[in-house]
């Protein structure tokens, strides 16, 4: 048997600047960081000839044509297996819509497993990019590369989103007590609200390919943002970091009516009121998570939880995509 894990993530600056339709004209870039929190996929032969997928549905087929999941039809594809005696599992930390890049990390956790399987050795960069290309390129999802290159890569890492579509990844020059301050003092609640990002990435995706002014501008800036959460994670300033959180949502909101909704507004409202410096919901928005960055992180767990929102601990994740069991 063979099992892989992939980290989920947080976004921590300059999110959704690497969608395509940005940064081959504009040039993308972001903060982002695994989070120990896992997408598993376990893949072992049968003594069956069909190819068995198991995830929120069961698939038994005798044909890789006849699978449902397209994720999982077109990693076999480019792996060149047809699926014959064996069976695919997935399990999640986290449920699916929840802003942490779970079809990303999905991905690539199932490509390292069926290259592992072929007993082929595959670098980080080479996964993320095939993981992109099944996601992107052949399956057409209006998405961005950030969550396959931060399950692939692991740690708290810059990316830039060239113009010709390559992607230059490097660590976060941050010293060790401020990642240890920045681990500490940021906070996850999950919202109540899991929700599939396409529909907001679509209508950013289709308004930035029209050249909507409204909408490049804002990339503009949240790029910017990034490039100055960089600049305050590296000099150890966090809570100027918290401060470009808040910045960030407020711009981030006014993408898309479907960004935010009575119940988050009142949330993050009530976060600020105790003890949050800045905040933001996590992925595309619409659900999912809000993170929050404090100094105060008693005052404001007991806010939130009291409000009903649920608390996920984590610690950063520097191993990336990897197997865990061959």
């Amino acid at each position: 048997m063979i099992i892989t894990r992939s980290p989920l993530r947080i976004t921590l600056g300059g999110g959704g600047t690497d969608l395509p339709s940005y940064y081959q004209d504009h040039e993308g870039f972001l903060v982002a960081a695994a989070i120990d929190r896992y997408i598993y996929i376990t893949v072992h032969q049968t003594f069956v000839e069909d190819l068995i997928v198991k995830y929120s549905k069961m698939e038994r087929v005798s044909s890789l044509e006849d699978l449902q999941h397209p994720i999982v039809r077109e990693a076999f594809k480019l792996v060149d297996l047809d699926g014959r005696y064996l069976e695919v599992t997935s399990m999640a930390d986290i449920p699916a819509g929840s802003g942490l890049g779970s079809s990303g990390s999905f991905t690539t956790a199932l490509l390292k497993a069926l290259h592992a399987y072929r007993k082929n050795l595959v670098h980080p960069e080479q996964l993320a990019e095939q993981a992109c290309h099944i996601e992107i390129d052949r399956l057409g999802e209006p998405i961005g590369k950030q969550d396959q290159y931060i399950a692939a890569y692991g740690g708290v890492t810059c990316f830039r989103f060239n113009k010709n579509g390559k992607v230059e990844a490097w660590p976060l020059k941050i010293s060790q007590e401020t990642l240890y301050n920045l681990e500490d003092n940021l906070q996850l609640f999950f919202t109540g609200y899991s929700r599939s990002a396409s529909a907001i990435l679509k209508d950013q995706d289709s308004r930035t390919k029209q050249s909507d002014g409204a909408m490049i501008a804002n990339l503009h800036y949240v790029k910017d943002l990034g490039l100055r959460s960089q600049i305050a994670l590296e000099s150890g300033d966090l809570h100027k970091f918290g401060r470009l959180l808040h910045e960030h949502w407020e711009h981030k909101k006014q993408r898309s009516g479907g960004m935010s909704n009575p119940d988050i507004d009142v949330w993050y409202q009530k976060a600020m009121a105790s003890g949050a410096i800045g905040g933001k919901l996590i992925g595309a928005g619409g659900g999912g998570f809000l993170m929050f960055y404090t100094e105060e992180k008693s005052r404001l767990r007991h806010a939130m939880l009291k409000a009903g929102l649920r608390e996920v601990r984590f610690r950063f994740d520097f191993e990336g995509t990897k197997v865990v069991v061959q």
